[in-house]
């Protein structure tokens, strides 16, 4: 085919490569790249898990996909409009995710025998017309980039590993984009090794002016996008990661408490931690245990002895951690416990993404041991729900899970950087005056009781995981004061639901069709609702960020809807959630190939399910830019 590209506000661009091509590093400069050009955007990273796959393997295979432009971008894009392919593995693992008419760029030299062997191919796709359908732009990139470094004394193989600013640069140059932030990049982490340095610019520049004086117009051509409506705010790039580290830090100052980080490695959750490491004078402190286990009773140590303990995990982690959360209920003891849910069961698939995890944050106890849940809807709104998990933690004197997920850990989006001095100050219990009350004293406000720590020889007392005396927290077996303190951690909790703000509707409707969802599912929704009531159904977005307690208002909201449409990366974890709590019914749409929803997928489930919207019916807007994320924000400084 040799039609060129369509013209469009957004395009969605797909890296495919080696685990060791630099994929995630090429996906990484090009978002940057697309930030500072003011678009919109989101990524997905999707790599395989192991550290280094054999090369040219399916299995191997590492992606980095983006959407981004002059519009809200919400979500990294059904289908690539650009699929850049740097082996036959890349392609044929990808090719399922194009749509007639994409254009695909490879490296023409990798398809050689050897190489369509190792990805299972017995006939070369570019030469047995599997391709009709696209259109193909055939660059011999593996040979132009040794050609454009050979001048720096390189090796082959370190040569060979230039190309992926060499593709880069060709990229750059076809979506208008600016190199500064690639180069800049470049000289700073090869400042120490000239040829190394020298030989990644000149691949980068020669990938972009091949682009401009191939003559290839007729398939590879300039498509320049128009800037996004971004607010006049400071904004920067972030992953669900960074702004969770962030978002933990900033509570650590708005309560003026010191946090204890402690954790055990397993991906997703890992790049938590690095981030937080070396915070130390923002008062942050990291620890890396030796098993789960241990690090979150390191993390129960750390608020028992006056500082805010912080663990984290994945989901077969956080099963390691459940006896150790049930003695910090028992204790009633702050601690805030991360959940980066990946696909399971066991191991599952450790760097794709799943919302399986809720049974496990709301039920996954033994006995009646209930704690708050909440959950982060996108890499940038981890900052606010980090915030709004350590307010609650130490305002009620309970261990919180927050979920996230993987692809919230990895994906980025533009954060408008918020003004920290307009988040309300966190308050906590320690005791503020010599004997102004004891340990055992609770406030109306969350039920309470008060922080004391070893040392405090006003507040001296007993605590530990064996039942205790509501009034006096010395050991009790006694049967009716078991039934108190079981109504009382109950109430605790369901305390929680007196200081949430009203659940509001995101966009939409009411009165026809409510789409309720939780986590990542956000951005797909979002997109999904937004195009279905361009096209005139009755629908409307209701999204959760508190999924125990929930809103006090959800049930009332919920009843003006004929029909509720709940769509998961799982087998139905809040519909059961829904049904047990508001007692209503719910229609399902699941899925668990550990992947984000399609935007697709969703408005085919809305498009079956809502009713066509009267004409006089009033649509709420919704602000179509970046800075809509800042809801999350306005609601937690008002809280």
């Amino acid at each position: 085919m040799s039609q060129q590209l369509a013209e469009k506000n957004s395009h969605v661009v797909r890296f495919a490569g080696d685990s060791g091509d630099g994929i995630q590093l090429q996906g990484q400069q090009f978002t940057i790249a697309s930030a500072l050009a003011g678009h919109d955007l989101s990524t997905l990273p999707d790599f395989p898990a192991e550290i280094r796959a054999p090369a040219g393997t399916r299995y191997g295979v590492s992606a980095f996909q983006i959407q981004f432009g002059g519009e809200r971008i919400t979500t990294p894009g059904d289908a690539p409009d650009v699929l850049l392919a740097f082996n036959p593995a890349a392609l044929t693992v990808n090719l399922p995710h194009l749509e007639p008419g994409a254009l695909i760029i490879v490296d023409d030299s990798a398809f050689s025998a050897q190489r369509l062997r190792r990805a299972e191919l017995t006939a070369n796709p570019l030469e047995d017309g599997s391709l009709n359908d696209f259109h193909v732009c055939r660059v011999d990139i593996s040979h132009l980039t040794l050609e454009a470094v050979k001048l720096f004394g390189l090796g082959a193989k370190d040569s060979a590993r230039c190309k992926n600013f060499w593709a880069l640069g060709l990229v750059l140059w076809m979506f208008d984009q600016p190199r500064d932030a690639a180069a800049h990049w470049i000289q700073t982490k090869f400042a120490n090794n000239e040829a190394v340095r020298n030989a990644n610019l000149a691949a980068l520049a020669a990938g972009h002016a091949y682009g401009e004086t191939a003559e290839l117009q007729h398939i590879l051509s300039q498509h320049p996008i128009p800037e996004a409506p971004l607010d006049s705010v400071a904004y920067r790039t972030i992953t669900g990661a960074e702004a969770l580290a962030l978002g933990l830090t900033a509570a650590g100052e708005l309560s003026d408490t010191e946090l204890l980080f402690c954790s055990y490695p397993i991906t997703p959750a890992s790049a938590l931690l690095h981030h937080l490491t070396g915070l130390d004078e923002a008062g942050v402190a990291t620890f890396q245990a030796e098993d789960e286990i241990a690090a979150i009773c390191a993390a129960i140590g750390a608020s028992y002895a006056g500082k805010l303990g912080v663990t984290s995990s994945s989901g077969p982690g956080i099963a390691l951690k459940t006896e150790a959360l049930g003695l910090a209920v028992a204790a009633e003891l702050p601690l805030v416990v991360v959940n980066s849910q990946r696909a399971g069961p066991s191991t599952g698939m450790p760097t794709k993404t799943e919302q399986s995890d809720l049974y496990q944050a709301v039920y996954g106890r033994n006995a009646d041991t209930p704690v708050p849940v909440l959950a982060t809807h996108s890499p940038a709104d981890c900052f606010a729900t980090a915030i709004e998990a350590v307010r609650i933690a130490l305002r009620h004197m309970t261990p919180v899970i927050l979920l996230t997920d993987g692809y919230i850990a990895n994906a980025s989006e533009l954060w408008p950087i918020p003004d920290i001095d307009a988040f309300q100050p966190i308050a906590n219990r320690k005791p503020k005056a010599a004997a102004a009350a004891g340990v055992w004293e609770r406030d109306a406000d969350g039920l309470a009781r008060l922080w004391a720590a070893p040392g405090d020889a006003h507040h001296i007392h007993r605590v530990g995981g064996i039942e205790k005396d509501i009034e006096t927290g010395h050991i009790s077996y006694d049967p009716a004061n078991h039934q108190a303190m079981t109504d009382l951690r109950a109430a605790k909790v369901a305390k929680v639901a007196d200081h949430l703000p009203e659940q509001a509707i995101e966009q939409g409707v009411p009165g026809g069709l409510a789409v309720v969802a939780w986590g990542s599912t956000f951005g797909a929704v979002y997109q999904a609702v937004k195009e279905a009531l361009s096209d005139g159904l009755a629908v409307a977005q209701i999204h959760l960020r508190h999924l125990n307690p929930l809103p006090q208002n959800l049930t009332e909201l919920l009843a003006g809807f004929e029909a509720v449409l709940v769509p998961e990366l799982n087998n139905g974890q809040l519909a059961t959630l829904l049904r047990d709590r508001l007692l209503i019914e719910v229609v399902q749409l699941n899925q668990v190939s550990g992947q984000p929803f399609p935007v697709a997928a969703v408005k085919a489930a809305i498009a079956e399910h809502a009713p066509a919207r009267l004409a006089e019916a009033p649509s709420k807007e919704t602000a179509d830019h970046r800075s809509a994320d800042q809801g999350s924000v306005g609601q937690e400084a008002a809280s």
